[in-house]
């Protein structure tokens, strides 16, 4: 997978995040949904690159997604 397609697939899954909430409020969707994204918006955030300077986890200038640091 490219790093095109793997753009492409997290903005699919925020959009069906977002979805989510909005069915949750509207009281469409149960809890568990809820919970699904709560956690996956977790995980979006961990991963930005202001938080993973915060924490110390920055990649190095030569890494890609996936490699290892």
């Amino acid at each position: 997978m490219n790093e095109h397609d793997i753009n492409t697939a997290k903005h699919m899954v925020d959009a069906i995040s977002v979805l989510t909430v909005v069915g949750t409020l509207m009281n469409i969707l149960p809890a568990v949904a809820a919970l699904f994204t709560i956690i996956w918006t977790g995980i979006r955030i961990w991963e930005t690159d202001t938080v993973r300077e915060l924490t110390g986890r920055v990649k190095s200038k030569g890494a890609k997604d996936g490699d290892e640091e």
